[in-house]
């Protein structure tokens, strides 16, 4: 039985209980549904906002993982296109070049741009930006790739036409240094190790004990053989079409003006003449008489790796040997 409650009266001061009945039952039972519905409530917002329910943490735990596996392949995008990158210099810079084919355009390896709005629809998809820009950068790889496949099949259609170009013009390195420690400076602008102050390096140095062989990087014809001003003694091969190649501070040379060698033949011996400041070789490749990079002439003794190496080691050294 529910217990009696009591008040006191303030006219009489006697102590009366208070009746029960369906209308005081009928008010508490609204306030007790009311504080119910109230404390509902907010266990509610507190669990909707705030606790995620079981299919939803496996949708964020899904996503999480979707967006982990596309900032990898955006990664793996990343390296490919710096691969692709190489491939087209070395394209326009070395493979073209040898064969007097022009340099092909960016805009042509790049080709049409698909409108910005088709990024922006994108955009408004799920993990929006990072869908975007991945699909943006294939699109640009598969074009260029395309672009670059075109060109070897150019390249390699001069190729079997100009089998005496390819064997006359520089195409290995004038010593040996197949571990590539050997280079000690590159083409460009360097210090001058004597007078301190920097000038323009037209060649490579290759460090190697007096004595070393030095090879002909291209079959050619000696057209000099003899002491230049600041080379010490040199030798100049003349490979035809418009390509020279100029090997300085010789020990010795061992061949002949009028002589024709073969690549891979031992024309001198490294020394330290003229002005030198160690053993070493200095070594031009030249067009019309004008030096050009000789690390775009590697291209029969180093691989990919090995070339992109070389190109590493010559751009490190700030000081030539010269």
């Amino acid at each position: 039985m529910a217990k009696n409650k009591y008040h006191i009266n303030p006219e009489t001061l006697a102590l009366e209980r208070i009746e029960q009945g369906f209308v005081y039952w009928l008010r508490r039972s609204g306030w007790y549904l009311t504080g119910g519905i109230c404390l509902g409530a907010v266990f509610f917002f507190l669990f909707f906002f705030f606790f995620p329910s079981p299919r939803e943490r496996q949708l964020i735990q899904q996503n999480k993982n979707l967006e982990a596996q596309l900032s990898v392949l955006n990664q793996q995008v990343d390296q490919m296109q710096l691969v692709m990158s190489d491939l087209s210099q070395r394209d326009d810079n070395l493979y073209r070049v040898l064969f007097g084919a022009e340099p092909i355009p960016l805009s042509v390896r790049r080709g049409a741009q698909r409108k910005y709005t088709y990024y922006e629809e994108l955009a408004q998809m799920t993990n929006s930006q990072l869908a975007a820009d991945l699909t943006l950068k294939v699109d640009q790889l598969e074009k260029e790739l395309y672009v670059q496949a075109k060109s070897y099949e150019e390249i390699l259609e001069l190729a079997k036409t100009n089998e005496v170009k390819m064997e006359n013009i520089p195409a290995i390195q004038p010593v040996l240094n197949k571990d590539l420690t050997r280079v000690a400076s590159g083409y460009g602008v360097r210090i001058d190790p004597v007078y301190h102050v920097r000038r323009f390096h037209s060649g490579m140095d290759f460090t190697s004990p007096t004595g070393t062989d030095v090879y002909a990087t291209g079959n050619a014809k000696v057209v000099f053989v003899g002491w230049k001003q600041g080379y010490g003694n040199t030798i100049i091969l003349d490979h035809g079409f418009t390509y020279t190649t100029l090997y300085a501070h010789l020990y010795k040379a061992l061949v002949r003006v009028g002589q024709k060698v073969k690549r891979g033949d031992v024309i001198a011996l490294v020394g330290n003449t003229g002005k030198s400041t160690g053993p070493h070789l200095h070594y031009e490749v030249r067009i019309d008489d004008k030096p050009v990079d000789p690390r775009n002439y590697y291209f029969y003794d180093l691989s990919p790796e090995q070339y992109d190496q070389m190109v590493q080691l010559s751009n490190n050294f700030g000081q030539m040997l010269d």
